[in-house]
């Protein structure tokens, strides 16, 4: 009851889009296959998931054209660079409502304001979206990417310092913002693109004159606000999720006004979702490996199969080098020669295999026609010679080492870690046991510590090796630092030589223009990485066939990451 009155008193309505009554609504249906969605909050969120669904309900600064990976005007409708390319000053989109939807009139409405008028969305909310990220009790997963780019951001995020006037963010006017780099980069503008530096209502997270705050709390469907080409119409945790158009968003000519009236997530597992497709009641879905040979074959949906990139991503082993067996690098290396990629890529009937990590269609990575030998593949032989090192010199056998592999619940990544166990039993006479917990829950268990294999994936959140290298492993604050805890627990030592190596090498190349020096630059950084530290194991690059309805006409995404606005839905 609380909430209810909060929102009749706070959000006045000045007009209400509801749904046309003549015709059918066009209604994409897709799912989610781990459990519930952890967040949409944009300072929170951490996952492809997540990110997909914040991107739609709010508009960044630039926008990632889903083809090519180019940067383009996103709420920014114009920009200047200064002549040593270190402030930037940017012209907003004006006269953008923050909506909500409303279940009781069943429609999109602006929201007002404590005076009575419409509220917009200005510099000050993104100067707001960024102050928060940075506040160190938001816990933001990705604030470490605005503190490399953010002058004064790393201070602030750390506590050093509570005056926020001392980073490099002001709103000059309601509709002018600057942002100040701490140095020229290829990829800053691709960074300031990203969901945690999204304009956000501050009045209904932290609270104004006429409107009580309501911390995490406002991303719930009652009460979220967004100002993108989709908002949010219902949210129930653990069963589904459902975006509607928002009429009040503008268009652009890289954000159009969205001709699907709805998006919805069923969060079920892919064999459901499968079922449902069949049935007529789903327009998308993954085809698990148990039905490939079944759907592949099958004429019914020759025209249904899509092989695509999911996303530019990479499927892989991450290692605990603080936790025995996996403390010794030769366990490590022989966990990783003893894995026959092109095997388990047949098993789950997806992917390519990847004999290193970075996904070689960002910017700066190496290709695999001119490094065909980079990284690591199957070699057992190696495997088994590198492990009978370790006994002899601990004193055992094989059958007496015992490894512990995790992943997040779903039928692909069960059938992964089956063949990887078969792999390790079979090849180096260990014992392996599996584990598996739904993707919130696991989220939180990896960061623990307690097995010794984490299966993990990474995918893109701008098209260039910088992603894949500085944003993943540098400390402090690379995405999976607190799972691999390399080159030491919380960062606390630096002094490893291969870190300083490693860091030293793709911090080179990320300032590096020339693309051939760059792509180098990033096959060293893989030796490091996968042989002289093998801290991970890349397993498979991230296509699959999957099934999508033929009445669906939208843009072959080369990302991973979709544009709703820009779909269509023949005959709806």
């Amino acid at each position: 009851m609380k909430r209810v009155s909060i929102l009749l008193f706070c959000i006045i309505i000045v007009f209400a889009f509801p749904l046309p009554s003549a015709g059918r609504e066009a209604v994409f249906k897709t799912s989610f296959n781990s459990g519930d969605i952890p967040s949409i909050d944009q300072s929170l969120v951490s996952d492809f998931i997540g990110i997909q669904l914040a991107d739609e309900m709010t508009v960044g600064l630039f926008r990632q054209d889903e083809i090519t990976g180019a940067i383009e005007p996103g709420m920014a409708t114009d920009w200047e660079l200064s002549e040593d390319r270190l402030l930037i000053r940017m012209n907003l989109l004006k006269d953008v409502p923050w909506v909500r939807y409303d279940a009781e009139s069943g429609a999109v409405e602006e929201v007002k304001n404590c005076d009575g008028g419409v509220r917009t969305v200005t510099a000050h909310d993104f100067v707001y979206g960024i102050e928060r990220t940075l506040r160190p009790d938001t816990a933001s997963p990705y604030a470490f990417l605005v503190n490399q780019v953010v002058s004064g951001a790393a201070a602030y995020h750390s506590g050093e310092t509570t005056d926020f006037t001392t980073v490099g963010v002001k709103a000059v006017d309601n509709s002018t913002l600057e942002i100040r780099f701490t140095e020229s980069g290829e990829f800053n503008l691709s960074i300031l693109s990203m969901w945690m530096m999204h304009a956000m209502p501050s009045w209904i997270i932290d609270g104004d004159t006429c409107t009580e705050g309501l911390g995490e709390r406002w991303t719930e469907a009652e009460t979220y606000q967004g100002y993108g080409p989709f908002t949010l119409k219902e949210w129930v945790h653990d069963s589904n999720l459902t975006l509607i158009r928002n009429p009040f968003w503008p268009g652009t000519d890289s954000v159009p006004e969205p001709k699907l009236d709805e998006v919805q997530y069923a969060l079920i597992g892919d064999v459901m979702a499968l079922s449902e497709y069949e049935s007529g009641n789903m327009d998308y879905a993954v085809i698990p490996a148990g039905d490939y040979d079944r759907i592949t074959t099958d004429p019914l949906y020759a025209d249904h199969l899509v092989f695509q990139p999911t996303s530019i991503g990479t499927e892989w082993l991450a290692y605990n080098s603080l936790l025995a067996p996996t403390d010794d690098v030769r366990v490590r290396l022989a966990l990783s020669y003893a894995v026959d990629k092109d095997a388990i890529v047949q098993a789950v009937r997806a992917g390519v295999s990847a004999p290193y990590f970075v996904n070689p269609g960002v910017s700066g990575a190496p290709k695999l026609e001119v490094y065909p030998d980079l990284g690591i593949m199957y070699d057992p032989e190696k495997a088994k010679a590198l492990l009978a090192e370790y006994c002899e010199e601990k004193g055992i056998t094989p059958s007496e080492i015992e490894i512990i592999y995790a992943y997040s619940t779903s039928d692909q990544n069960k059938l992964r870690a089956e063949a990887v166990q078969s792999m390790w039993e079979k090849t180096l006479g260990i014992k392996v046991s599996l584990q598996n917990s739904e993707w919130a829950v696991f989220k939180v268990e990896r960061k623990e510590g307690l097995a010794n294999v984490y299966r993990s994936s990474w995918v893109q959140d701008y098209m260039d090796a910088n992603n894949f290298t500085a944003d993943v492993f540098l400390c402090p604050g690379g995405g999976y630092q607190e799972i691999l805890d390399w080159p030491s627990l919380g960062c606390t030592d630096l002094s490893n030589p291969n870190y300083i190596r490693y860091a030293d090498t793709i911090r080179t190349a990320g300032k590096e223009s020339d693309p051939g020096k760059r792509a180098e630059l990033y096959a060293a950084a893989e030796e490091i990485l996968l042989i002289d530290e093998a801290i991970l194991n890349p397993l498979s690059w991230n296509y699959a066939y999957v099934l999508m309805n033929p009445a669906i006409t939208a843009p072959e995404s080369a990302t991973g990451y979709q544009r709703w606005e820009k779909w269509e839905k023949a005959g709806e």
